[in-house]
């Protein structure tokens, strides 16, 4: 019997296509990769899966399909609900038709999910019970998987890390943890420092008039930084320089990030303390700002704040099955169907 899947990730900035054998661990895939356009909108994203599904199936013989969608589905209809960053997407019957446009069977699901199942099938949480997963990129999402199984079935959301609200005072559904763990997020707090509406910290009101005169020359002298790395144009500034200049030293792009970090260590304390996973699994672009700057504070947040007694019983890791992790789990989906 052909085990071969297509699996395709649909995000808000890229779109892949891959091949793989659903009954195979390895990582190679026939794969097809397109930068979406966000003004042409879902019918733009469209034309590209249909011409990039067409050249893979001329190539390879294909049983089904599996999707991983950036944004909330309704999978028992086959409809994605919406996306928050591509216009054209709500209420769309996707599964209908790609079975339309391809003749073959088709499994829809979120693109965390798909890549909560990659990670613990073939990926870091390998041998692992429980297996929660989170990427932390323009948004932050997160999938649950025990015993080799997505968890939610037939729920509207599960594992939506992103959109639990620290602290009594976040009564409004935008003060999130992805509103200040994000990529846009860290962007947000840094941009704030332009415009001077940072509340002032008590450390700074307990130091001198002189060493606080210090510290705003060497703030001055830090943004002055940032300023130069997005040409003057503070809207522009984007987490990946905001990131480089903390990794130089620049102690205002250090603090937005170790901020963020420490937002995501209290939802993943959070988490672990609910669901007690044997391993939390990070992907996403803002992950990749690697070891020192991410996943150093990370841990120790999220040690600050999970349930004391299952302080050693997880360990938190990258993803292992690089950019395709989304495609890989859409193919174990469509697999699973």
């Amino acid at each position: 019997m052909n085990k071969n899947i297509l699996g395709i990730e649909i995000g808000g900035t890229k779109l892949q296509l891959g091949v793989g054998n659903a009954l195979s661990d390895s990582l190679d895939l026939d794969l097809e990769r397109r930068d979406i356009v966000a003004d042409r909108g879902a019918s733009g994203i469209l034309e590209q899966i249909e011409s990039c599904g067409r050249a893979l199936l001329q190539r390879n013989d294909v049983s089904r399909i599996g999707v991983g969608f950036g944004g909330p589905v309704t999978p028992e209809t086959g409809c994605t609900v919406t996306s928050h960053q591509i216009e054209g997407w709500d209420d769309f019957p996707l599964a209908e038709w790609l079975r339309k446009t391809f003749d073959k069977p088709v499994v829809l699901g979120n693109d965390c999910d798909c890549a909560a199942l990659a990670e613990a099938r073939f990926g870091a949480g390998q041998g692992c019970d429980r297996v929660f997963f989170l990427t932390v990129g323009t948004g932050v999402g997160g999938g649950f998987v025990v015993d080799g199984q997505l968890q939610g079935k037939g729920r509207p959301a599960i594992a939506e890390i992103g959109h639990l609200r620290p602290g009594l005072h976040a009564a409004d559904s935008e003060m999130t943890v992805e509103s200040l763990a994000s990529g846009w997020g860290i962007s947000a707090e840094v941009q704030q420092r332009f415009s001077g509406s940072v509340t002032r910290s008590l450390e700074s009101a307990r130091r001198s008039k002189e060493d606080d005169q210090i510290a705003a020359d060497a703030d001055e002298e830090f943004l002055s930084d940032l300023l130069q790395r997005c040409d003057a144009a503070p809207e522009n500034l984007t987490t990946k320089m905001i990131a480089q200049s903390a990794a130089e030293g620049n102690q205002v792009a250090i603090k937005a990030i170790d901020h963020a970090c420490r937002a995501l260590g209290w939802a993943i304390g959070q988490a672990i303390t609910l669901q007690a996973p044997d391993v939390v699994v990070i992907g996403g672009g803002v992950s990749l700002m690697g070891e020192q700057l991410f996943f150093e504070p990370v841990r120790k947040y999220t040690d600050q704040y999970v349930f004391p007694p299952l302080r050693d019983s997880y360990k938190i890791s990258p993803v292992a099955c690089g950019e395709t992790v989304v495609v890989r789990g859409a193919i174990a989906l469509g697999s699973d169907s």
